[in-house]
């Protein structure tokens, strides 16, 4: 799939993943953990979705919003880490165009989704402890249905463009790397990416960056109006409901901005590491988010507990 002439474009029929450059002797093993991360945030998703889903009472904005994020982090994990095992394990790095834009547009999409869904958490807290009297006045069903619309027509006109904007290859069809992310295939090709630089820059400060802004802000009203409150015990009750959140939401956005940073210091820093950072950012953080809502919040603790219990009763049974 090569150009014996580097000025004539063509368009790849297939595209080649080839893993993480620099550690193919390591690639079978490297797939054990991240198998078993994939596991356990299948597992833990979809417990979370299953409980808030059949426990009425869980029924409430907040755990619609966590539920909202269990399906961006299942969409997310889904649509890399199969095709990255079968890269690790089996060498089946064969992609179509046209898979490997889907894969693109939907690692992107559910990374603006994900954005967007803790800035609405963030308003969430910021009203359950600013203004808990019209908490559900304010956050009605409708509101939080047209907030989820909101979300992915914001997600989907952010990312659709991409796949339109120009690019002419002339170089290879080999990635280096373990799925299709815009940047990557972007270098590949062989004339200028200028505007698909400045794109993915301008989503960047525009989307994302407003949204670490207001959610910046949101917490910092939500501080104030906790050390405003009268007791020591319903400070640290605010508190808490915050906490899980704000863990998620460091969990998002800190290796996004190093995975980022790692990614316009390519020079320096070595491929095999840059290349790490994406595979971790894309695994991390859909595993660790239902732990951190699944110890921190005692509604779903309980429920958890109460489902394992149920099922261990039912096999003791059964024996």
């Amino acid at each position: 799939m090569m150009s014996a002439d580097n000025h004539t474009g063509f368009y790849p029929v297939t595209y080649i993943l080839t893993g993480i450059p620099g550690t193919e002797e390591s690639h079978f093993c490297i797939a054990i953990p991240f198998c078993l991360m994939y596991i356990v945030t299948l597992f833990g998703n979809s417990l979370l979705l299953f409980i808030i889903l059949t426990e009425r009472s869980l029924h409430e904005p907040m755990y619609v919003f966590v539920s909202m994020l269990a399906t961006v982090d299942l969409l997310l994990s889904t649509t890399t880490v199969p095709k990255m095992l079968a890269v690790f394990w089996f060498r089946a790095g064969e992609i179509s165009f046209a898979a490997c834009l889907t894969q693109m547009f939907f690692i992107h999409v559910s990374f603006l989704a994900e954005s967007a869904i803790l800035l609405a958490m963030a308003f969430d807290r910021y009203v359950a402890i600013c203004d808990p009297l019209r908490y559900t006045i304010i956050l009605t069903k409708s509101v939080i249905g047209k907030m989820g619309l909101a979300i992915v027509t914001r997600s989907f006109c952010f990312i659709f463009p991409l796949i339109f904007l120009p690019l002419k290859f002339c170089r290879t069809n080999l990635l280096p790397h373990t799925y299709c992310e815009h940047m990557i295939l972007a270098r590949l090709a062989c004339d200028d990416i200028t505007i698909h630089v400045w794109y993915g820059v301008a989503v960047a400060i525009l989307v994302i960056g407003s949204d670490i802004v207001l959610i910046a802000v949101s917490y910092g009203l939500i501080l104030r109006a906790v050390f405003l409150l009268p007791s020591k015990d319903a400070r640290l009750k605010a508190l808490r409901t915050c906490g899980s959140h704000v863990c998620v939401i460091l969990m998002f956005y800190v290796p996004a901005v190093f995975s980022s940073l790692a990614h316009q210091f390519g020079h320096i820093i070595p491929g095999y590491i840059v290349n790490l950072l994406a595979n971790l950012y894309v695994l991390i953080p859909p595993m660790l988010n239902p732990i951190v809502y699944g110890v921190t919040t005692k509604e779903i603790l309980k429920r958890v507990i109460n489902v394992f219990y149920r099922c261990w009763s039912r096999s003791s049974v059964l024996s």
